[in-house]
């Protein structure tokens, strides 16, 4: 084992010009690798038919009912008060034997819990109302 402290002798100064890419190609292959493996499993999707949005404009009859829900969970049948879920129940009973059925538009403030409308939902499904719609103002259009 030798040690050289002084100037190296003339035929071991060779400048190296070529720049070394096995490690650049082997980084380049493994990332292809991760690369094939990962993007089959994000692109794998259950096949089906999304719903297309569509914004049709009620049609008021005379015989739909309209409740409204005010932000603080009181409950209106068209403009008359409602002082509770089981006063709504009732009518509601007495309304879904008709025929034909008419439908239940419910109207809720924006700051309305969810709690209030589901329990106007769940009332109309109790008393076996079939068409429960929502009545929402439309998006404002961008310029």
């Amino acid at each position: 084992m030798a040690m050289s402290a002084g100037p190296a002798e003339e035929g071991d100064q060779e400048v190296m010009a070529a720049i070394n890419t096995t490690p650049l190609v082997d980084v380049m292959l493994v990332l292809l690798i991760i690369f094939l493996i990962t993007i089959p499993v994000v692109i794998q999707q259950v096949p089906m038919e999304l719903p297309k949005e569509r914004n049709v404009p009620t049609q008021t009859k005379p015989e739909n009912i309209t409740i409204s829900i005010n932000k603080d969970g009181d409950l209106f049948w068209g403009m008359e008060h409602v002082p509770s879920t089981k006063a709504l129940f009732e009518k509601l009973k007495v309304v879904a034997v008709q025929n034909p059925q008419p439908e239940v538009h419910v109207r809720a403030d924006e700051d309305t819990r969810y709690e209030f409308v589901g329990r106007v939902v769940a009332t109309c499904q109790r008393a076996s109302i079939l068409k429960i719609g929502f009545i929402t103002e439309p998006p404002a259009r961008a310029l």
